[in-house]
């Protein structure tokens, strides 16, 4: 006890600690829900199709990928508030830039190559560094930090919403934009203490056997592709429910109210899949997970009424809320503590681009098929790859750890 003290794990601290990571994360994610919401109208405004006004969300999807694994990099070699504060910084311009925009080239580059690049400062190193933090309820806190962006989801669009219909989307992006300014900041320098350095002994163990039954870069790269396809999958309706509310006629804040509910319910997921984590592990919660989400997804196929509408994207939410989670666990589980930050970065960078690939192919079917049935099917067939690999891994795994058990013994 008095060694999880001195290293502040699992102390008080920690559970401030994790308080205000939740905060930051809750408002530097709104650089990936505010372009789900002003879709519409730049839209109208650029006079592009439907393809065309999704690039830019693509744009953030791919800043925030790469930008996760250059912030997670700064995280481990210098701490994480060096990320943050210069995310933040970056956040602020962005949004500035953004209000400027004269065309959707422009306005792409700029979610893509600022505002993505600040907002992922907020999410996949903040979940690496309280990872470190907590020993006993690790799970559980990682799914806490988890949230922030899903709790980003469901304050985020209807404020946006409300702003851009009574004040404009380029006025709304400058409030965005000074707002996180100073808000984050202040939060920020409750996250200058050092992370603990000093590894227990199961990390010890890991660090000497970084992947018990695989190459660690085969390793990542399976989650990798587990991470991409679920997230292909999880972006149909996440990115067009907006859109496919005003394509039915119910109207975009119909949509906006339908995302902030299917976000909701994903924060009361995430809580409730951290226990599950913290007493099934990384594997058996993804799997489950991912079922979750495909069963839910497939319900959008037959169902198309307001009130089917907002069911199923309550449904939806709880289904899916445990799977980005259950990657950074995974992570912790099988390689040292050392390099947290950057290998859960990898990995949560490839469900950025799953976000980015599938907002931008669901609009690309839209505009060939003139429907999202479609695009709702190549979500369902992604989902599919998802439940594969993490099968194979789970199958793996427990294979190898039968193996072992005589040797343990």
């Amino acid at each position: 006890m008095s060694i999880s003290s001195a290293r502040g794990v699992d102390s008080p601290y920690a559970w401030l600690r994790l308080i205000v990571t939740l905060a930051i994360s809750a408002l530097g994610g709104v650089g990936m829900w505010s372009i789900v919401v002003v879709l519409p109208v730049v839209q109208a405004e650029f006079g592009v199709a439907r393809g065309g006004a999704s690039f830019p969300y693509a744009m953030t999807m791919v800043g925030f990928a790469c930008g996760t694994i250059v912030m997670g990099r700064l995280a481990d070699r210098f701490g994480i508030i060096v990320p943050v504060v210069g995310g933040t910084i970056a956040l602020c311009l962005g949004y500035v830039a953004a209000a400027h925009a004269p065309s959707i080239g422009v306005f792409a580059v700029t979610y893509g190559a600022v505002i993505g690049l600040g907002s992922s400062a907020t999410f996949a190193p903040l979940v690496a560094d309280i990872s470190l933090w907590f020993e006993r309820r690790r799970g559980f806190a990682i799914a806490v930090a988890a949230t922030g962006n899903y709790l980003a989801g469901t304050i985020w669009p209807p404020i946006i919403a409300h702003f851009v219909t009574t004040a404009g989307w380029r006025e709304t992006h400058l409030g965005i934009g000074i707002f996180c300014l100073v808000t984050i900041l202040p939060l920020s320098f409750v996250l200058r203490r050092p992370s603990p350095t000093k590894p227990s002994p199961r990390e010890i163990q890991i660090s000497r056997n970084p992947a018990p039954f695989l190459r660690p870069g085969l390793l990542q790269g399976l989650l990798a592709l587990a991470g991409l396809s679920c997230c292909i999958a999880m972006s149909m309706p996440q990115v067009h429910l907006v859109a496919y509310c005003v394509d039915l006629g119910y109207g975009p804040a119909r949509g906006a109210e339908m995302l902030s509910l299917m976000l909701g319910c994903g924060v009361i997921s995430r809580l409730t899949f951290g226990f599950v984590l913290d007493r099934a592990g990384g594997l058996k919660t993804l799997l489950i997970g991912s079922a979750l989400q495909g069963m839910a997804l497939a319900l959008y196929l037959p169902f198309d009424g307001l009130v089917s509408l907002y069911v199923i994207s309550a449904v939806f939410g709880l289904g899916q809320g445990g799977i980005v989670p259950s990657y950074a666990y995974i992570v912790r589980e099988l390689f040292p503590a050392r390099e947290a930050a950057t290998r859960v970065s990898l990995t949560l960078s490839a469900t950025l681009v799953g976000m980015a690939l599938g907002g931008w192919m669901s609009g690309a079917i839209f505009d060939l098929t003139g429907s999202y049935q479609a695009a709702l099917l190549n979500g369902i067939g992604w989902n599919i790859v998802n439940l594969l690999v993490a099968g194979s891994l789970l199958r793996l795994w427990r294979r190898r750890a039968l193996e072992a058990l005589p040797a343990v013994t």
